[in-house]
């Protein structure tokens, strides 16, 4: 214990005395294990002060008071377990004259590791010398400064030579290397490596090298490859000669191929290993010497074979007819590399008929994946793709309706569609009727995109299912499972509803509603593909009348219209919704509209007046004098306003000449020729009374003979015509108004019955009652207003006057 005492007196009578010497520090500060310390080590730190006070040590940054102990007046000390990390110590006092605090800093970490994994190559430049590289794994981090060297001892033909020393470098790996030159005359080589840090050394194995078997030659250098469409060829250079040459090429993203060579040292290499015709292919070499190492791999040099024809045909689908029925839309898949066998530069299409022969053929872009032709049944249509050497085999197909001159097939049976998040798979059962050398196409789409976005996938006849990883989330698809047979779908089965994904409908159908009567027609237009959510399994209108009644109409999600019947008069509100499997969407906005009362009289109050109606007509129907009567009032509604016969220029003549009758022939301005022979039809016309003109009876007041005598011996006449009538001529050749007498101009006479000209007056009063027997027979012989009429005597002026005032009177 005194012992200890007095080495501490003595260390701190020396640290105060550099301290007094030096003048600067306010104290002294040491370690009882030095600067350099090993991880996980327990020690010491002391702080000797030049003064008597109350000293104080801290440590870390920034800096923290630590506990310290006192061991004398002048001298604390702080007792450091298990350090882990470097750490730095300071210590404080209030000395006069101030003085500046003491510290240190205490490095940890560990012993360096023996170096293994040695490894040593040589590297020969030319055939009297090259270069020795070694490599080793200098083990785990010391966190100290280190150094490593490596020690080379050669042995020569005259014995072995002293050791030499070649500094290691480090390129930031675990791994450190060091290399020397090296005479081809030197056989064998001792390599070893010494490392060492502040806390010690640490030194590996000695390795004994045979220089000719670790001989290395330098890496061959690859010129630019010429290729052909099967094979490349390479040309290799290397500085000396060597025994063996190995070649590696590949294609984009596939595993390297060699090809070995021997006895190669500056000369051209073929490579025609399993080389596709069109594809890029990257090219890389090595050379080893009969013993020894093989070299570094040379750069890689890239180049393109050149092309051939397809080597398969396309895979060809089409649609169904168009609703046209007048167009096929057909479909092709693009040809992968290795088939196309080039670049795809065009696709021919041409369309055969059995009955009509070639119907036309085209050429179209290389972009294109579909065309439309003419659709006919027995139709086949051929495509090819073309490159630069030549078009592909044909591929062929003809509409799905073409008729097929075998049995009938079978559809695919059992179809079962099973869906998760990221795939669909479709499974069948093979119809018992299926031929044998038939296949399997199976097609699916977005629900009414067929055209646009069709897919299918060609299967072979023992295949039973097929998985679809092409399908979009939250979107409807449907398809179908064909049986192909030469070329055509002879039976098919289809499935729809498929999604993976689903949710509700993200957006409301958009709603019209048409009010007719008592009814209303509803309307909606579908919802965009992206906010369906999925499949669309109903829709769900809902009607709420102004009492509160709802009531709710489910419809299939293939219908876009409903029309509700029978509502009762009043306000209506009208919305609803779409539902996928997830459940139903939101609401669409109200729609308000409104169902009037109609108007419709009581079929009892109908009855109760027409039933005494309908018997007073009934025997009105029996009165003759009633139908009569009608009849006249009838004639009379009938009637335009036209000239009073009695009033004309004719009828005065004849009123002065009382006997005699002047019928004058007015030729100037009618139609009517002298070479017509047929008679002139007439037509009767009945004139009510107007202004002043007095309509009177012909009994009372006619200023006319009541007999008229068309010749001398005429015998006294009866009337031919009713007395309600007005006779106008017309032209034979027409039956216009344009043509009638009545339509001469004011300077013209006017004669109200004419004729051909001069003669018997009685045959032609004859032939023109006949033709007016005629036109009265276009009223019904047991017409309810009409009585048989008759004719008797002759026409005169009183019975072509009209006298309508008895009947005005009455009425």
């Amino acid at each position: 214990m005194a012992t200890m005492s007095q080495t501490w007196s003595i260390l701190t009578v020396t640290v105060l005395a550099l301290q007094l010497c030096t003048g600067e520090k306010s104290c002294a500060i040491w370690s009882s294990a030095g600067p350099v310390v090993q991880r996980g080590s327990t020690f010491n730190v002391y702080c000797t002060f030049n003064c008597k006070c109350r000293g104080s040590m801290y440590s870390n940054h920034p800096p923290t008071l630590q506990s310290h102990k006192v061991l004398n007046s002048t001298t604390i000390y702080f007792n450091v377990l298990n350090i882990t990390k470097n750490r730095t110590f300071s210590c404080h006092c209030n000395c006069p004259p101030a003085l500046d605090p003491c510290g240190l800093d205490i490095s940890a970490g560990y012993l360096p590791e023996r170096p293994k994994n040695i490894s040593c190559i040589y590297k020969v430049k030319d055939k009297d010398k090259g270069v020795v590289l070694c490599t080793w794994n200098r083990g785990r981090d010391t966190f100290l400064r280190n150094s490593s060297v490596l020690g080379v001892r050669t042995a020569s033909r005259n014995g072995t030579d002293e050791p030499v020393w070649y500094k290691a470098s480090s390129k930031g790996t675990d791994s450190l290397s060091a290399s020397f030159d090296v005479s081809s005359s030197v056989p064998l080589i001792s390599v070893w490596v010494r490392a060492e840090n502040p806390l010690g050394t640490a030194e590996s194995i000695t390795i004994n090298y045979t220089l000719s078997d670790i001989a290395m030659p330098s890496t061959p250098v690859l010129g630019q490859p010429e290729c052909s469409s099967r094979d490349c060829n390479i040309k290799v250079e290397q500085s000396m000669r060597t025994q063996y040459l190995e070649i590696q090429h590949r294609a984009e993203a596939q595993a390297w191929t060699s090809s070995p060579y021997s006895g190669v040292q500056m000369s051209v290499v073929q490579v025609s290993s399993s080389l596709e015709p069109y594809t890029l292919y990257h090219f890389r070499a090595r050379s080893k010497f009969s013993t020894g190492l093989w070299s570094q791999w040379s750069a890689n040099i890239s180049s393109w074979t050149q092309e051939e024809v397809p080597a398969k045909e396309l895979d060809v689908w089409c649609a169904e007819p168009l609703s046209d029925f007048k167009s096929l839309r057909v479909y092709w898949k693009e040809l992968n590399v290795s088939i196309a066998r080039g670049k795809i530069i065009e696709y021919k299409v041409r369309v055969d008929s059995q009955s009509f022969g070639l119907i036309f053929i085209t050429n179209i872009s290389a972009n294109t994946r579909n065309y439309s032709v003419p659709f006919c049944v027995d139709c086949e249509v051929t495509v090819w793709a073309c490159n630069s050497k030549g078009p592909s085999p044909p591929a062929r197909i003809t509409a799905h309706h073409t008729k097929v001159n075998v049995m009938q097939f079978e559809p695919p049976q059992d179809v079962q569609v099973t869906a998760d998040s990221q795939s669909v798979t479709i499974s069948w059962r093979k119809p018992d009727t299926a031929p044998l050398d038939a296949v399997y196409v199976v097609e699916w789409y977005p629900e009414g995109h067929k055209l646009e976005e069709l897919r299918w996938v060609r299967l072979g006849r023992n295949d039973n299912h097929t998985v679809v990883t092409d399908i979009k989330p939250f979107e409807c698809y449907e398809g179908a499972v064909h049986v192909l047979y030469n070329g055509s779908s002879v039976s098919r089965t289809r499935f729809t509803g498929v999604n993976t994904l689903q949710s509700v409908p993200a957006v409301v159908p958009s709603v019209q509603e048409t009010v007719e009567g008592n009814e209303v027609t509803v309307t909606w237009n579908d919802i965009p593909r992206g906010q369906r959510g999925g499949c669309v399994t109903k829709y769900t209108i809902y009607l709420e009348n102004d009492g509160g009644y709802q009531q709710a109409y489910s419809i299939p999600a293939s219908q876009r219209r409903h029309v509700i019947k029978d509502l009762s008069p009043g306000v209506y509100s009208l919305w609803m919704t779409a539902s996928t499997a997830e459940g139903e969407g939101t609401a669409s906005p109200n729609v308000k509209f409104f169902i009037q009362q109609e108007t419709q009289l009581s079929p009892v109050i109908v009855c109760a007046v027409a039933a005494p109606i309908a018997m007073i007509l009934v025997c009105l129907c029996h009165c003759s004098a009633v139908k009569e009567r009608f009849w006249v009032y009838f004639q009379c509604l009938m009637l335009d306003n036209v000239p009073d016969p009695a009033n004309s220029k004719w009828a005065k003549e004849c009123t002065q000449e009382k006997g005699k009758m002047n019928l004058q022939l007015q030729l100037s301005n009618s139609t009517v020729t002298e070479e017509e022979q047929e008679p002139i039809l007439v037509e009767v016309e009945e004139v009510p009374k107007q202004n002043s003109d007095k309509c009177t009876s012909m009994g009372t007041s006619s200023q006319l003979p009541s007999q008229t005598s068309l010749s001398p011996a005429a015998e006294p006449a009866t009337l031919l015509y009713p007395l309600t009538t007005y006779i106008k001529s017309f032209s034979h050749d027409s039956d216009s108004s344009d043509h009638t007498q009545t339509s001469l101009d004011t300077n013209t006479t006017v004669d109200y019955i004419s004729s051909h000209g001069p003669g018997n007056i009685d045959e032609e009063n004859e032939e023109e009652e006949d033709e007016f027997e005629e036109m009265l027979d276009f009223f019904p012989s047991h017409n309810i207003f009409v009585e048989p009429l008759r004719f008797e005597g002759k026409l005169t002026l009183n019975a072509v006057r009209i006298d309508c005032s008895d009947f005005l009177q009455d009425s």
